[in-house]
């Protein structure tokens, strides 16, 4: 579990909507969670972007964002700590 000084996430809305484009922070590596990949192998280089396809939680303390890395072709589970919004989704981009 997280430490006593990490707030419960989940007490409020998700820093991400669905289909935000999102940047990654840092180097994610297989922890082991992600089928056919070997432990450690990268999934996602830091400032790979990708798009939000999935809210979760963890722990019952932390959001998950399922993030399809398009170029990578893989969706990957982040923490908001791991990611930046870089733009925002909105219903009226959508063409009708």
């Amino acid at each position: 579990m997280g430490s006593a000084s990490e707030e419960n996430e989940l007490y409020g809305p998700p820093a991400f909507d669905m289909e935000d484009k999102v940047r990654v922070k840092k180097l994610i590596r297989n922890d082991g969670t992600f089928p056919n990949k070997e432990i450690g192998e990268t999934l996602a280089k830091k400032g790979d972007t990708g798009y939000i396809v999935g809210i979760g939680d963890y722990l019952q303390m932390y959001y998950i964002y399922a993030v399809h890395f398009v170029e990578r072709g893989v969706i990957v589970g982040c923490r908001k700590k791991e990611l930046e919004l870089v733009e925002e989704f909105y219903e009226s981009n959508v063409a009708s």
